[in-house]
């Protein structure tokens, strides 16, 4: 006699108590759950244990025109510019979504964003060493992502700033350190690169392509005289490298003058005495960044050395018909007439070792600053000076033309009136912002040895009879 088969209910643990089960019972033996009546499992059907949660897609990307970019980037053949020569840069196209366009509107010769190049393999296989590749992010493809909605943050945290694009790879988001968390690269500071234009002056500043700080600064303004004529200042300082913190030097010296100068200006001040007082400004607020003794560790090593912040100066003011200039260290003020048929002319002299042989006459201009001691400097602003003498000077140009106030990281590289006038655009008056940049990249095409700034103050001369009835 045989026995019937049990049926199987397909069931581990029985669905009232848990209680495990064998495969042949009918009913829980710990609480009479009839088994018969869970449904028979269907055969094949997946039934896991975890729920798996439906796959939410990617939001698709936003819509943009063929040929367009979806980063707000520009590339330097969309922008119109001049090379330090003052000749129109060569435009080129730019290709931005893939290949270029033949006849018809097909691209050719490129692969399209997202596409591997040709003879390299595709995403995601393998290489011939086995290994697999990974695709690349591109910029050109680079989205700008939302946040996701969330719960109202502080007031401090919404009025956080966006986080910037890299400038190198701009794709990557830039970290708090300043690097891009995509490439690595460090982002450009602000005195990296500065620019300014008022009316009736301009400056610009670089860093160089030696220096890793900028340690030059500048100030421009321009104010009213008590009659009401108009009054345009620039100052430019240099930091000493040599000296503890140049940078805070040449940038608390170039705040202190351009302070002084419009305070005392409007008050009926003359130029030239407003200049001096400016300088005397300047060098009082060099000297209060020096360390008192016992400060920075220097007590627990007597023998280590430290200058104190240190900067020269120098600076113009055009105001009723003069030129003033003013300065200590070997900053210079160039005059460059907007004809150039008549001569230009340096305007200051230089605080250095070599002018002090050449005034001495131990040495002809070309050989002092030939040695390897020429700038060495002999006057500067910072509290271990010897003694501060600021020099000023008055002209009154009979002609128009423009004052170039720099530091030597420019007339390293036109050292002479007559080179630095070749340099200036002819049309410096007009556009001293577009002149002031031609002659930063003069310096940097020389090879960017050091820091340069370099202010431009228009000059101008109202011809004879003007406004006579």
């Amino acid at each position: 006699m045989s026995q019937k088969p049990k049926p199987s209910h397909g069931l581990a643990a029985c669905p009232g108590c848990a209680e495990p089960l064998e495969p042949g019972d009918r009913y829980c033996g710990a609480c009479g759950y009839d088994l018969a009546a869970v449904p028979a499992a269907e055969a094949g059907a997946d039934r896991p244990t975890v729920a798996i949660g439906t796959p939410v897609p990617w939001p698709p990307a936003p819509p943009r025109d063929p040929g367009s970019l979806s980063t707000a980037t520009q590339h330097p053949g969309d922008l119109p510019g001049t090379d330090s020569g003052g000749r129109d840069l060569p435009t080129m196209e730019v290709r931005t979504d893939g290949p270029a366009p033949a006849e018809g509107g097909a691209h050719v010769g490129a692969p399209a964003p997202g596409s591997p190049a040709p003879g390299s393999p595709a995403p995601g296989s393998p290489t011939p060493e086995g290994d697999f590749e990974l695709a690349a992010p591109d910029p050109r493809t680079a989205v700008r992502a939302d946040p996701a909605p969330a719960a109202p943050a502080p007031a401090a945290a919404a009025a956080a700033p966006a986080a910037t694009l890299c400038v190198a790879c701009r794709a990557g988001r830039v970290d708090p350190d300043g690097y891009c968390e995509n490439c690595g690269h460090a982002q450009p500071r602000e005195r990296d690169h500065m620019e300014r234009e008022l009316t009736g002056v301009a400056a610009v500043s670089d860093r160089g392509l030696r220096h890793h700080r900028n340690e030059d600064a500048f100030a421009v303004s321009s104010t009213t005289l008590p009659d009401g004529s108009p009054a345009t200042l620039a100052i430019v300082c240099d930091g000493v490298s040599s000296a503890t913190r140049p940078d805070e030097a040449s940038a608390a010296a170039a705040e202190a003058a351009g302070a002084s100068l419009l305070a005392a200006l409007p008050r009926g001040t003359h130029p030239q005495r407003a200049m001096h007082e400016a300088i005397v400004a300047a060098a009082e607020a060099v000297n209060s960044l020096a360390e008192e003794p016992g400060e920075d560790g220097a007590e627990h090593d007597p023998h280590r050395h430290r200058n104190a912040p240190a900067c020269t100066i120098v600076g113009s003011v055009v105001a009723a018909g003069l030129l003033v200039v003013g300065w200590v260290g070997d900053s210079r003020v160039y005059w460059v007439p907007d004809d150039r048929s008549t001569p230009p002319a340096r305007l200051t002299e230089d605080d250095s070792w070599a002018a002090q042989m050449v005034a001495a006459g131990l040495m002809n201009e070309a050989e002092a600053y030939a040695d390897e001691r020429a700038h060495a400097i002999t006057g500067w602003l910072g509290a271990d000076s010897y003694e501060l003498d600021p020099h000023t000077a008055a002209f009154k140009p009979d002609r128009s033309g423009v004052v170039v106030v720099c530091t030597d990281g420019l007339w390293n590289y036109a050292e002479g009136a007559e080179d630095m006038a070749r340099v200036v655009p002819a049309d410096a008056a007009d556009r001293p912002l577009h002149s002031a940049q031609v002659l930063v990249g003069h310096a940097l095409d020389g090879g960017g040895h050091d820091n340069i700034t370099v202010a431009l103050v228009p000059f101008t001369v109202a011809p004879q009879g003007a406004g006579s009835a």
